[in-house]
C-alpha cells in the first residue's frame, strides 16, 4: 500500500471524518458542511490485541479522525454505541438533516482486533437489525487472525503510525462488500442435581456462548432441567486436537501475558505447543477413546431428516468451516475436483452459500498437508445443519473453539447427553479487498474458474449431500450474547 501523500492530508482524511453532532445527540448541528464524507467510519478497537499495538493503534486514530468515532472496546460497549448514533440519525433524518441520511447510507466499521473481537462486533451490528446494515471491515490484530486474511487484509499486526493507517483506509475505500453466512451455535446440557453452581465455570467458556449468562427461562430453546448456551460464529467451530492446542496457548498465554507481546513468537510458541501436546505422534499419546467417532455421534440433516454422518475411526480433530481460512490462513476443505464435486455433490467453499464445509484431521501430520499445493483435509459432508451428540464413554472430557476462543468441555459421566447443533442463522456484509480468496456463489467468475480438473486430488470420508434449505432462521440476540460484563479480561479475547 502506497502510503497517502501529506499535501493531501486535509481532504483525504475528510473522506471518513463524522461531525461530533452526528455521534453525540447533545451536539449541535454545523452549517458549514456541504457534502457528507465518501467513507465515513466507525473505529472499535481492543488496546488489548497485538501485544499491546492496539492501545498505539487508538492514539492514531484519535489524532487522525473525530475522537468521538474511534471507540475503545475496555471503555464503551459497541452495542451502546451504535444503538445511540443509529437513533440519533434517526431523529436528525425525521428532522429533515440530509447529511445524516446520507452518512446512514455510506457508513463502515473498522474493528481492530483478533478474531474472537471482531466476531463479537459482527454479532452485535448482525443482532441490531439495523435499518441500513453497515459493512464490517476487519484489521488484524493478535495471533491468528483468519477472518482478515480471508477478506484480503492480511495476518500480520498492521502499522501503527500516521502514514500507515492512511493507506489502510485508502484500501477501505476502494474495498468491495461481500455477503457471508453467520451460524446459529446452541449447547445443552443436563443441569447437577445438588450443586448449586454451573456445571462449567463461566470463563470456560467464550463469550459466544453467553459465557456469563445462560439463555433466559423464556427463550425459546431453555429446557427445564438443563443449562442451555447458544451464541453465533462466522469463521469456524472445531472439536478435538487443534482445540486443545489452542486451550494449551491460550492457558499459558493467561498465565504468563509478558511473554506473548510479539506476533511471531505467539506463532512460534503455538507451533512448539502442536508438538508438546502429543499430535505428531497421537497413538502414544492419546487413546482411540479421544477419536470424535468414539466421543460422540454426529449428525447431518438431510432431506428434512437428521441422518449419521460415518466418521472414520482414526479421525481425532473435526472442522465445521465457513471461510476459507483457518488456523492462521490455511484452506482444509480446498477445492474439489470436477469429477470429485458430481460424484460426491461438493463445491468449493463459497462464503454465502448458506453451508458449512465438515473437515476431519487424523493428527497433526495430517494437517501438514494444508501447506502443500491442493492439500485437505478428509472432506466430510457440506451441509446447512449438523449436530453431535456426546455419550458417556471412556473419555470425560474434549476440547472445542469458536472463532479462535477454546475451551475444555467436560463430557457426561452418566446416562446424560451433551449436544452441540450448529445451523444456518443469516448473513452480514464485510468489506474485502479485490483479490481475496473469498469467493461468492454470486461472482460468475469465480464459479467459472473454481473447480479444478486436477485427478490427483484424492479424499477421504463418505459420501454426503446437502438437502433443502429451511426457511426458518433462529434468533440468537447477539447483542446481549456478546456483551462484555464490566470487568471482563480483554486479553482473553484474540
Amino acid at each position: 500500500m502506497e502510503p497517502v501523500s501529506s499535501s493531501s492530508e486535509p481532504t483525504f482524511l475528510s473522506n471518513f471524518h463524522i461531525p461530533s453532532y452526528i455521534l453525540l445527540p447533545s451536539s449541535e448541528a454545523l452549517t458549514s458542511i456541504a457534502e457528507a464524507p465518501t467513507c465515513p467510519i466507525l473505529v472499535f478497537i481492543n488496546p488489548k490485541s497485538g501485544g499491546q499495538l492496539g492501545a498505539e493503534l487508538l492514539v492514531t486514530y484519535r489524532t487522525l479522525l473525530n475522537k468521538c468515532q474511534v471507540f475503545d472496546l475496555t471503555q464503551q460497549d459497541p452495542g451502546e454505541a451504535l444503538r445511540t448514533i443509529y437513533m440519533n440519525l434517526e431523529r436528525l433524518k425525521t428532522g429533515g438533516d440530509k447529511l445524516a441520511a446520507k452518512i446512514e447510507e455510506r457508513i463502515k466499521i473498522i474493528v481492530a482486533g483478533g478474531d474472537g473481537t471482531a466476531g463479537w462486533l459482527l454479532g452485535v451490528v448482525c443482532d441490531l437489525k439495523l435499518p441500513i446494515p453497515p459493512p464490517v471491515v476487519t484489521m488484524p490484530l493478535g495471533t491468528g487472525n483468519n477472518l482478515p486474511f480471508a477478506f484480503g487484509w492480511g495476518k500480520k499486526n498492521p502499522g501503527i503510525d500516521p502514514p500507515a493507517v492512511k493507506a489502510y483506509l485508502d484500501q477501505v475505500m476502494k474495498a468491495k462488500e461481500m455477503k457471508v453466512d453467520n451460524w446459529h451455535i446452541l449447547m445443552r446440557m443436563k443441569a447437577p442435581k445438588e450443586c448449586s453452581f454451573d456445571p462449567i465455570a463461566p470463563l470456560d467458556l467464550p463469550h459466544s456462548l453467553h459465557s456469563f449468562s445462560r439463555v433466559s427461562s423464556t427463550d425459546e430453546f431453555s429446557m427445564e432441567g438443563y443449562h442451555t448456551f447458544r451464541g453465533g460464529f462466522w469463521n469456524y467451530f472445531s472439536i478435538g486436537m487443534d482445540a486443545q492446542v489452542s486451550y494449551a496457548f491460550h492457558s499459558e498465554r493467561k498465565l504468563h501475558p509478558e511473554k506473548f507481546r510479539n506476533q511471531l513468537v505467539n506463532q512460534k510458541t503455538y507451533m512448539k505447543l502442536g508438538c508438546t501436546q502429543g499430535w505428531f505422534l497421537p497413538s502414544l499419546f492419546h487413546h482411540s477413546s479421544e477419536n470424535i467417532g468414539q466421543l460422540a455421534c454426529v449428525k447431518i440433516m438431510k432431506g428434512g431428516e437428521w441422518q449419521e454422518l460415518n466418521i472414520p475411526k482414526s479421525i481425532r480433530s473435526i472442522v465445521c468451516l465457513n471461510l476459507p481460512s483457518f488456523s492462521g490462513g490455511l484452506n482444509p476443505w480446498g477445492t474439489p475436483n470436477a469429477k470429485r464435486s458430481r460424484d460426491r455433490n461438493l463445491t468449493p467453499p463459497y462464503v454465502d452459500d448458506e453451508l458449512l464445509e465438515i473437515v476431519g484431521f487424523r493428527n497433526a501430520w495430517h494437517g501438514l498437508v494444508l501447506f502443500a499445493p491442493k492439500g485437505h483435509g478428509t472432506r466430510l459432508a457440506q451441509t446447512h445443519r449438523i449436530r453431535f451428540e456426546f455419550h458417556k464413554g471412556k473419555a470425560n472430557h474434549t476440547y472445542m473453539r469458536i472463532d479462535g476462543e477454546p475451551w475444555k468441555q467436560p463430557l457426561p459421566a452418566d446416562d446424560d447427553t451433551v449436544v452441540v447443533e450448529i445451523s444456518h442463522l443469516g448473513q452480514v456484509k464485510m468489506l474485502a479487498t479485490h483479490d481475496c480468496i473469498s469467493r461468492s456463489v454470486n461472482d460468475l467468475a469465480s464459479t467459472a474458474s473454481c473447480h479444478t480438473s486436477d485427478e490427483g486430488d484424492s479424499d477421504e470420508g463418505d459420501e454426503e449431500s446437502d438437502g433443502p434449505i429451511e426457511e426458518e432462521r433462529r434468533k440468537f440476540g447477539a447483542a446481549e450474547t456478546f456483551k462484555m460484563p464490566d470487568g471482563y479480561d480483554f486479553a482473553r479475547l484474540s
